[in-house]
């Protein structure tokens, strides 16, 4: 299974702006630009879309891992916060924090302790950052 992405960007860092566009449509052409990604515009960025990934792909998962140990959750909510920091090395994302609320009545805590941390270290946006990044570059004129 693959999915596709593409970002166009025209201009300089500070001065250009950029589009996201997904595969599936769900982002066509949304803009995307220096002040959406490093201040306070509105608009989205990177981060902001990585985060948004882990939490689906986690509460996925999540939903998945207590199901096999016979709990039935009936809602599960995730935020994700992403830190993005200027490092000695450049920017870097530093951390991807999960904030889980779970209703889930009668679970048993250690299960779905066990259930949460299984999630946490297994669903595949946790795995991205340590993934092979392959890359094809060319310059066209």
């Amino acid at each position: 299974m693959e999915r596709k992405a593409t970002a166009v960007w025209q201009g300089g860092l500070k001065d250009g702006n950029g589009t996201l566009t997904t595969e599936s449509k769900v982002l066509s052409n949304t803009p995307y630009s220096y002040s959406t990604r490093f201040e306070a515009s509105p608009g989205t960025n990177p981060e902001e879309l990585l985060g948004a990934a882990h939490a689906g792909c986690f509460t996925m998962a999540l939903s998945a891992q207590l199901a096999e140990l016979g709990i039935k959750s009936e809602r599960i909510e995730t935020k994700t916060t992403i830190t993005f920091e200027k490092l000695d090395t450049g920017f870097t994302i530093t951390r991807s924090h999960l904030d889980v609320s779970v209703r889930a009545p009668g679970a048993e805590r250690a299960k779905f302790e066990q259930g949460a941390e299984k999630a946490r270290t297994g669903c595949p946006m946790s795995k991205v950052l340590r993934a092979e990044i392959s890359m094809d570059a060319r310059l066209v004129d």
